[in-house]
This record gives C-alpha cells, sequence and structure tokens, in this order.
C-alpha cells in the first residue's frame, strides 16, 4: 500500500469536503471555511466524490518547476565562480556570469547556491557582535569627546556641530559648544572652558579623526603628535583613540539624545544661531545631568586642578610649530614668507630653529628662547593654490568660507603690452573731401609803430 503525503490545507479540505458530502454543511460555508469560491468548491467536491481525497493533491506535486535549470548548471556555475569569482558578490558574479560566461543565473539563485557552499555570508552571519565595556569607577577617570554635525537649528539657521564632553562613570555632560566645525581651535577653545570648569581629568577618548591622532605613520613632517595632543601631553592628560564607534557608545548614544531633545529646545527658545545656542547651553546642560547622570561606583574624584596661569594656558591651547631661519633672517608658514626685523638678537639665528606661536584670537608670534622677535610678513600671491585636503566633518565649513572669499575677491584684470607701457588709444583721423582744418580764433590786430 503506497503512503501519501498531504499538507495541511489538503487535509482541511478534504475534512470540510466530507462535511458536505455528510450534508452536515453547506457548499457555501465550506467555500467560506475554505477561501476559495464557490464554484471552485463545486469543482473540488466532484473530485472528491470521484476519486477520493488523492484528487485533492497538488497536480504538480513531485515535478521539476517549469523555471528549473538544467542538471549540471549548478555544478558548472559554481566551478566558475570558485575559480575566478571567489571573492563577488552574488550580485555582481551573476553579472559577470552572464557578461564573460554567457551563463544566466539569477542573482538569488546564485546568493542560494554561494551560501551552500561556505562562499557567501548572509547578512545575519555577518553581523559583528561588540563585547559591552563596563563604566570607569571614578569619576574624571575617562571622559569621551566628540562632535555631532546636525541642523540644530533647523530651517531657522546653518548646519553647524555640537562638541560633547561626556563622563564615562557618571554619563554627566561636562562641556557642550556649538562651532563650525571640528577643528584644533575649536577643540582648544571647548578644552579651555572644561579646564576652568572642572579641572583636568585622567584621559580623554575620542575617536580617530586628525585632530586627536596623526593617521599616516609615515607623516615627514612633525613629531608624530598632533597640536591637541602636544597640548594635553603639556597638561600631563593622556588621550586614546577609539578603534570603532561602539567603543565610545556612551557618547555617541548622548549625541543621538540630543539631536532629539536639544533641537526642540532650541526651537521653544526661538534660537536660530550658534550665539544664541551656546547662550542656553549651561540651563540646558544642568537639567539634562539632572534627568540622565547617575551616582559613579566610587566617590573619588579623579580631577586634578588646574596650576596654570592664564597666560601659559594661552601659550598652550595654541599652534605651536618650529621653522627653521635661513640666511636671509627668513621662513615660510602658512603660505607666507616671515621676515624677521634685524636686530642684534635675529643676526645670530641664522641657521637655527625658531619657534611660531598661532594664535587664533591674536596676531602671530614669533619666540626665540622666549624672546619674541619682531617681523614683516611678505605675502605671495599665488594664482593657483595646492589642492587642500578636507575631510568629511569639515566640508560644510570649508566650502562656506571659499564662498564667502568668492564674494569678496574681484576678477583680475589683464593689461597688454601697449597698456603697460603707458598707451593711450586716440580717435581716428579721417581725410575726406570734406575735411577741412580747424583753425585757431583769430585775435585782435595789434598796430606796430614804424
Amino acid at each position: 500500500m503506497d503512503l501519501i503525503t498531504m499538507s495541511g490545507r489538503e487535509l482541511q479540505r478534504i475534512e470540510v469536503l466530507s462535511e458536505v458530502v455528510a450534508k452536515k454543511r453547506t457548499e457555501r460555508s465550506a467555500a467560506a471555511v475554505l477561501g476559495i469560491s464557490t464554484r471552485q468548491t463545486r469543482r473540488l467536491l466532484t473530485a472528491y466524490r470521484d476519486s477520493g481525497g488523492a484528487a485533492l493533491i497538488h497536480k504538480a506535486r513531485g515535478r521539476a518547476s517549469n523555471n528549473h535549470l538544467i542538471a549540471g548548471v549548478r555544478e558548472y556555475a559554481m566551478a566558475i565562480v570558485r575559480s575566478k569569482y571567489a571573492d563577488f558578490g552574488p550580485t555582481l558574479a551573476s553579472e559577470m556570469l552572464l557578461e564573460k560566461d554567457e551563463l544566466k543565473v539569477s542573482r538569488e539563485t546564485l546568493r542560494k547556491w554561494m551560501i551552500e557552499e561556505g562562499l557567501w555570508l548572509s547578512r545575519r552571519q555577518r553581523r559583528s557582535f561588540h563585547q559591552p565595556r563596563l563604566r570607569r569607577e571614578r569619576y574624571g577617570e575617562l571622559i569621551q569627546i566628540d562632535g555631532s554635525e546636525h541642523r540644530w537649528f533647523e530651517q531657522r539657521g546653518e548646519p553647524c556641530t555640537l562638541l560633547v564632553f561626556i563622563d564615562d562613570a557618571t554619563s554627566q555632560l561636562m562641556q557642550l559648544s556649538f562651532v563650525p566645525s571640528e577643528s584644533t581651535d575649536t577643540y582648544f577653545e571647548a578644552l579651555r572652558g572644561y579646564l576652568e570648569r572642572h579641572g583636568c581629568p585622567v584621559a580623554f577618548y575620542s575617536d580617530k579623526h586628525t585632530v586627536f591622532r596623526v593617521n599616516r605613520p609615515d607623516a615627514k613632517g612633525g613629531s608624530g603628535m598632533t597640536q591637541f595632543g602636544r597640548a594635553l601631553a603639556e597638561l600631563n592628560i593622556e588621550i586614546m583613540c577609539a578603534n570603532s564607534s561602539q567603543a565610545k557608545g556612551r557618547v555617541e548614544r548622548a549625541n543621538r539624545t540630543l539631536q532629539d531633545r536639544l533641537v526642540k529646545e532650541l526651537r521653544l527658545a526661538g534660537a536660530c544661531d550658534m550665539e544664541s545656542g551656546n547662550a542656553l547651553l549651561p540651563g540646558f546642560l544642568d537639567r539634562f545631568n539632572k534627568r540622565f547622570a547617575i551616582p559613579a561606583a566610587s566617590a573619588e574624584n579623579l580631577h586634578r586642578k588646574l596650576n596654570v596661569p592664564s597666560s601659559r594656558l594661552n601659550d598652550i591651547l595654541c599652534h605651536r610649530e618650529q621653522r627653521y631661519v635661513g640666511a636671509q633672517l627668513t621662513f615660510h608658514y602658512g603660505r607666507r614668507q616671515i621676515i624677521l626685523n634685524r636686530s642684534e638678537l635675529s643676526e645670530e639665528l641664522a641657521g637655527k630653529y625658531v619657534e611660531v606661536y598661532d594664535f587664533s584670537d591674536r596676531p602671530l608670534e614669533v619666540r626665540w628662547k622666549g624672546h619674541s622677535l619682531p617681523y614683516r610678513v611678505f605675502d605671495k600671491e599665488q594664482r593657483v593654490n595646492q589642492s587642500a585636503i578636507v575631510e568629511n566633518k569639515r566640508l560644510g565649513h570649508a566650502l562656506a568660507i571659499v564662498k564667502a572669499q568668492q564674494d569678496i575677491t574681484r576678477p583680475t584684470k589683464v593689461m597688454t603690452n601697449s597698456q603697460k607701457g603707458g598707451y593711450k588709444k586716440r580717435g581716428r583721423k579721417v581725410y575726406g573731401p570734406d575735411y577741412y582744418e580747424k583753425s585757431l580764433p583769430a585775435q585782435a590786430a595789434v598796430e606796430m609803430p614804424v
């Protein structure tokens, strides 16, 4: 006796049609239960009466699909993929099979084959899991810093960046500041506010932005340390960079919360620029910490008092670089030529290095062993500037600066050689039949004595 395998739907049809045959149910009721039309119910009922339950089995069961590939296509396709397209994705591999090998296999079919053969991992299999990291136990031990570029003022103002400092142990916001973009100068200003308010923490935790880390190990210039890193080293504060955004997830999640709550509070307050936004941040920061900050596991505060005078702090939080002084007492800095004024001190500096202090709020200073050297600047006018490297986070701010410069700069007027020599164009003289020379006005006759 042969066994017949039936699906649950087919078994339900047998049960319902048996009730119709036994006159326990009407055809219309059976159609409603089976979810088919009354006409289809009559067809199934006729087949069931003639051939029994076997007539309700789908006729395509056990037969190959009309669109199935012939035997051997899978083996041939996978042999080509292993030899030529082993590191290709299913979509690209399907395109290459059709273009290069004239073998048409659908993308999803090839994806299924590659997964079964171990040549491709599904999205679920490619997921990476990050081990959770426990909070630091003491307040001020680790401060996570990051910049969040967002349209904070919605359509009322231009997009900008919010610098966020958050304590790892308590999730307390330590410093907030609206700036045009992430740069060394903006981080210097935010760091100054942090130090004056809280003191010096043990370490900062950031991403691999070029403000914090020299990403080129083969960089020829510099000491392998950024200006921000040099300033932290002088303040005896450590800087560490996370290998992934999940590693500094506390500040990332805080950014997401701020992009919801802070945007709405700025809207209610009517703030539309960075100046008004920064004025509202202290009050928002206090309310946010009361709502979300938690106590640290240890009551110890690891912040150290800032024992640096204001003048010394200004010299730390600025760009400082060394430049070689040539025989003519000149050196280059920022596409400008700096010429030292001649004096007894400066004349001895040929062949030596001086230190350049580039402040954000005051003119450049040139120093040597603590002595400030007077200088003058010779700015070379360049027709073509070297292509600048601009990161994605600073692109909007950089384009705004370029646009402002283009609006101010006037087009260069090119002079011809004749104009350089002082030639002035005169009106053209035409001599024709009607030409007459203009005579000078007649003067009165003067009687001469004989």
